[in-house]
């Protein structure tokens, strides 16, 4: 069997933020790396991912480089940082993701996709700032829906279930998965790969080597890291999210904001109708096996459609 080519695109979810390992962080795109042949071996993976990337950055700056593997499969989880910008456009998000997807389809990748949950939920945020996060968060993920569909990805429903709302699998930021929740998803795409045909070695280990973070540890991270990350946010996202919630109040309910979502994001899918552009890759990819970084609804893509 021949080497598969695996390249993990995205944010701090894919770049392995909460799941700590030598040398720096993990993640589960590393775990499911180590699952998708028998022999680890015979697996090439590259995780392009950078903590606070965007739509847009996965698109000018990741994409390039991928292409640059000629990947097999190409994993891409992102949205969330989107939804965290005053400058929010899921028209932006929408023909993003279509131009990666189509690059990457054109190569004759498989994608493996993930809709992402609601930071706002995560973070426990006051309803009324919430409110406007989980419409937010909705958008990207029809958005992320259609487009799988659309170019005929491997789709893991990563936006529900109790894996949420479990404490073992979150990390002290309740933003990001802790090693527990990084195998737990690692595992889940494997599943949906296997159905697939396409993951034939054994699932990650569910078991972590670490414990999961205490409520000392989370206070902790709150009254450091945490400060800086709320500071940041209150100048770019606060605003908006205050300005959304206002509307709310006017309005008297939900329903016609959620409909005004519901029609601009029919509106960025029905706008993705012009061609796609042609990426150059960047030389100089050195491909790393996974044995050296990793110690430790299904379909497969079928050609881009038109």
């Amino acid at each position: 069997m021949r080497t598969l080519r695996f390249v993990a695109l995205g944010d701090s979810l894919t770049e392995g933020v909460g799941d700590p390992a030598p040398g720096g962080p993990r993640g589960w795109a590393a775990l499911l790396a180590g699952g998708l042949r028998e022999d680890p071996g015979r697996v090439e993976f590259a995780n392009l991912a950078v903590s606070g990337a965007r739509v847009r950055d996965v698109l000018h700056r990741q994409t390039p480089v991928g292409l640059g593997f000629r990947p097999d499969l190409v994993s891409v989880a992102i949205g969330v940082n989107d939804t965290l910008r005053g400058s929010f456009d899921i028209h932006e998000v929408a023909d993003g993701l279509d131009r990666v997807y189509a690059a990457f389809t054109g190569q004759g990748a498989t994608l493996l996709t993930l809709c992402l949950p609601d930071p706002g939920a995560l973070l426990g945020l006051p309803a009324a700032l919430a409110r406007p996060l989980a419409r937010r968060q909705r958008a990207v993920n029809t958005v992320t829906h259609a487009l799988s569909d659309r170019y005929g990805a491997v789709h893991l429903h990563a936006h529900e279930g109790a894996w949420l709302t479990d404490p073992a699998l979150w990390s002290a930021d309740r933003l990001h998965p802790g090693e527990r929740g990084h195998r737990h998803l690692a595992a889940r795409c494997h599943a949906v790969l296997a159905r697939a045909g396409l993951a034939t070695g054994a699932p990650p280990s569910p078991d972590p080597a670490h414990p999961a973070p205490t409520r000392a540890a989370r206070l902790w991270w709150l009254a450091t890291a945490g400060t800086g990350w709320v500071a940041r946010r209150c100048t770019d996202l606060l605003p908006g999210l205050l300005r959304l919630a206002a509307e709310e109040v006017r309005h008297g309910t939900a329903a016609g904001l959620d409909a005004r979502a519901s029609a601009e994001t029919a509106a960025a899918l029905a706008a993705l109708t012009s061609p796609r552009p042609v990426f150059t890759t960047r030389p100089g990819i050195r491909r790393v096996p996974v044995g050296r970084t990793d110690p430790d609804t299904v379909h497969p893509a079928p050609s881009p459609a038109p």
